[in-house]
């Protein structure tokens, strides 16, 4: 499940009208806001219905290069922190079956460069890694522009929204049944993820 996820960006370089176009942030290293940063996923549950959850811990940083192949991600997502308004099924997920947080407290996202996709999106061909299991999972994203009226002593704070998919037998989570793996349905988990990140000066 889960993640991991996330969100990537662009650069605005010199003479590339088609990226300034596009409005993205200036070149340089992004920290990422953990209060408002927002991982949610959803995941099949027996077939027909879905089960809604979030992660509440998130760090990491976006770096905005000259050019899209100096663009970078690197997230961690603290995997204890998942909640599905449910106490009995998190801890559920907390065990060895899914996350096994003990052993993996931790799941990352890396990735470098970008390429343009359809409309406004860009994606980031990035690395998932969850219970030291790590599979190539695409990225859309969207630049959502940056914040008005920052003070002149604030950094410049950005804002993004990137969707992901994946299947979590991938990832070893496999005790359900072979419908909920995504065995006849594909990818059988679904992540939105929302992003604020202030630059480093």
């Amino acid at each position: 499940m889960a993640v991991a996820v996330w969100v990537g960006l662009g650069a605005v370089a010199m003479g590339q009208e088609s990226m300034a176009s596009e409005k993205l942030p200036a070149p340089g290293t992004y920290k990422i806001d953990s209060d408002h940063t927002f991982v949610y996923f959803s995941a099949w549950h027996w077939v027909v219905g879905r089960v809604r959850g979030r992660f509440e811990q998130t760090s990491g940083t976006i770096t905005v290069g000259s050019e899209p192949s100096a663009c970078a991600l690197d997230i961690a997502i603290e995997t204890a922190t998942i909640t599905t308004q449910n106490t009995d099924r998190d801890e559920d997920l907390r065990g060895p079956d899914f996350f096994d947080v003990k052993k993996f407290p931790a799941m990352t996202y890396q990735g470098r460069g970008i390429r343009r996709g359809e409309g406004d999106t860009w994606v980031m061909d990035g690395t998932l890694t969850i219970r030291g299991i790590s599979k190539a999972v695409p990225l859309m994203f969207r630049f959502n522009g940056l914040f008005a009226n920052q003070k002149p002593e604030k950094p410049a704070r950005a804002a993004f929204h990137a969707t992901a998919s994946t299947k979590r037998g991938d990832f070893g989570m496999t005790r359900d049944n072979l419908f909920e793996l995504g065995t006849a349905k594909g990818q059988d988990v679904a992540i939105e993820i929302d992003v604020e990140a202030n630059e480093v000066k």
